[in-house]
């Protein structure tokens, strides 16, 4: 909602009072320069106006991986990786404008480098959850794993060689600050978790989504029997936990990945 109200103030100001706002709020190279650091923040509160696909893209895809992550880590550490993948997506877009002098310094604009964070946390946890996407009016089936390689590999490439006048580096500064955090266990990932800590005592973790994920967490036959017995979280489920906030949801073999899923089901 936020995103919109500003969006539809922006039209009006840029519509009826012949004010962009872009030119002032945007992010820019030049503007870092000349001291207006807000513009990490204001731009990502910006969007391309008056056409609304733009906006309504990010909000779509906040609403889709935003929810599910907020489910997980909480409304507060939401907020904090949120609006810090969009800082680290705009100081590297800026970064990359200096570095490389033939990017042009336009004037940056748009929530998706938070949106890409939200993405890179939601398919770091989940990377066997197949997601539908539309080409044209086909819908395909993706793991979350792929989007994520897809989406990164692009950013990466559109942040080296700009092909288009979307901000790639921005989207990769907010990918690399959700994978990290997910998988604090490397080096970088722990610098991201001093700035970024987890809750006490265990880390990372996990809360039950109401929507739990498909994916290929099979074998429920001894799983069946074993969420009958009480401490069946504490003495299965705790250290799975701690497993994933040390090393990564993909150092889960495939039986821990099925005690998972049982046991959101059981919670469910």
């Amino acid at each position: 909602m936020v995103l919109l109200a500003c969006f539809l103030i922006q039209s009006i100001l840029w519509f009826y009072a012949d004010f962009n706002a872009a030119e002032h709020f945007g992010l820019t190279l030049n503007g870092l320069k000349h001291g207006k650091v807000w513009q990490l923040v204001t731009f990502q509160f910006l969007h391309s106006c008056p056409f609304p696909l733009h906006v309504l893209f990010n909000c779509v895809g906040l609403w889709f991986f935003g929810r599910p992550v907020e489910e997980v880590l909480g409304s507060r550490r939401f907020l904090t990786l949120y609006f810090a993948s969009g800082l680290a997506g705009g100081f590297l877009q800026a970064l990359l404008t200096f570095i490389l002098p033939r990017h042009i310094d336009l004037p940056v604009v748009g929530a998706s480098a938070g949106v890409c964070g939200m993405i890179a946390i939601f398919c770091s946890l989940y990377p066997m959850q197949e997601l539908t996407t539309w080409i044209y009016f086909f819908p395909i089936q993706i793991r979350a794993r792929f989007l994520l390689i897809f989406l990164t590999g692009l950013s990466l490439f559109g942040a080296i060689v700009p092909f288009d006048g979307i901000a790639h580096a921005a989207h990769l500064g907010g990918i690399i600050v959700g994978i990290t955090y997910v998988r604090r266990g490397t080096a970088i990932g722990n610098w991201v978790g001093r700035f970024l800590p987890a809750r006490k005592g265990r880390g990372l973790k996990l809360r039950p989504l109401k929507t739990v994920p498909k994916g290929i967490w099979g074998r429920r036959g001894k799983l069946r029997a074993e969420l009958a017995e009480d401490n069946f979280i504490s003495r299965e489920v705790d250290p799975i936990l701690d497993k994933i906030a040390a090393h990564g949801f993909e150092s889960l073999t495939e039986r821990e990945r099925s005690i998972l899923d049982a046991a959101r089901k059981k919670i469910q």
